[in-house]
């Protein structure tokens, strides 16, 4: 084999940018250079609470000390209180701790496809699931399969909030139907709610389940806590993950309480899945969230940055749409969004790309008005250049 140059020891899976992480607080990242940027990513929708909460850090830190590791052979309160407050926010009934979206993904898809006894499952044209073999196949884009060889099988990819083409897809074969009610890594396409009700409709009539993937739009993010709630849908499984510890490694899949009999001892299995300070992490950020209206205040904070949107960039040559719930939006630009990406970084905002066209903004939920109004402004100027 061709030896190279070796400049790091770390697999180059990640096209890095120029800036090194020091340390983070709220709204905003600086490097090693002592460099201050704010942060409208959120560690692309992960940190809705905001860098550092103290409230979740307390949790953890208190954890830290009793112990970080049992196994699942052992019970743990903290699993029960945690899986408890995902029942009440979801209204389902059951839940199964990962450690992260994919995997959360990978328990959904085993799940639907043992309790149905079916294989088949409708996903959509650029959706995104994850990046392990069953969620990898789940996900609707080319890009992700290639050199990879054979995907698992009997996954089907629709065009995206299109009815006809699910109509004609659903059938006595269809185990589940697996959508994002926004997809995040596809372009910031928000799922229009006649579209979801269909699919949970269709999912009911021939016997199948809707999973409904809130790794990225769930907890606060799209102005519900969880995004298909504006649909007003009851799905069978909800994946969360991302926000669900406020950076703290964890996921979860909740589900219908009649899924026990398909997921008994032995179905599944995660060796840190649900271990006490993921546990933590995650009671920590559900009281937090839930005792500042999280939901509400990415709403009210999404429209006043739309509308800022809306009125400083919008008629601007290299803008094609401004769409997205809460403070989930994505700009869809005439042209490649990265050299974008790069000059707001210049600016001292950090920000990413939503495929090849659209600027993803993810600010945290708890970013100021403030700080909002600084990044409209600059988002004018670099859109205008």
């Amino acid at each position: 084999m061709q030896q190279t140059e070796q400049k790091s020891h770390l697999f180059e899976t990640y096209k890095r940018w120029e800036l090194t992480f020091s340390h983070a607080e709220g709204s905003t990242v600086t490097d090693k250079e002592g460099r201050e940027y704010t942060d409208l990513m959120a560690g692309i929708s992960v940190v809705n609470l905001g860098h550092g909460d103290p409230d979740v850090i307390k949790h953890v830190e208190k954890q830290l000390h009793a112990g970080w590791h049992g196994s699942n052979f052992f019970q743990y309160e903290q699993q029960e209180r945690t899986a408890e407050l995902l029942t009440k926010l979801t209204g389902l009934d059951l839940v199964f701790f990962a450690n992260s979206g994919t995997e959360a993904n990978e328990a959904a898809i085993k799940c639907a496809r043992k309790y149905t006894g079916r294989t088949k499952i409708q996903s959509f044209v650029q959706s995104f699931h994850g990046r392990t073999y069953g969620s990898m196949a789940a996900t609707g884009q080319d890009a992700i399969h290639q050199g990879f060889g054979r995907m698992l099988e009997d996954f089907e990819y629709l065009p995206y909030n299109e009815v006809n083409a699910l109509e004609k897809a659903v059938d006595e074969n269809t185990a589940a139907i697996m959508l994002e009610p926004v997809q995040g890594e596809g372009g910031v396409i928000p799922g229009d709610p006649a579209f979801i009700q269909k699919a949970a409709a269709l999912a009911k009539q021939h016997g199948a389940l809707l999973i409904v993937d809130e790794v990225q739009t769930g907890l606060g993010r799209t102005g519900t806590m969880f995004a298909y709630e504006q649909a007003g849908v009851e799905p069978d499984i909800v994946t969360t993950a991302k926000a669900l510890g406020n950076g703290f490694p964890v996921g979860a899949m909740i589900g219908k309480g009649y899924l026990q009999e398909a997921f008994g001892p032995g179905a599944h299995g995660s060796t840190f899945g649900g271990n006490p300070l993921a546990m933590a992490a995650v009671e920590g950020t559900l009281q937090k969230l839930m005792s500042i209206n999280a939901p509400k205040m990415a709403a009210e904070k999404g429209r006043f940055f739309t509308n800022l949107l809306e009125e400083k960039i919008a008629s601007l040559p290299a803008v094609k749409e401004i769409r997205g719930p809460g403070l989930m939006i994505g700009i869809e630009l005439t042209e490649s969004a990265a050299p974008y990406v790069l000059a707001m970084q210049k600016k001292g905002f950090l920000l990413i790309a939503a495929g090849p066209n659209t600027l993803r903004l993810l600010p945290p939920l708890t970013i100021s008005y403030d700080d909002l109004e600084k990044a409209a402004a600059a988002l004018t100027e670099v859109l205008e250049k």
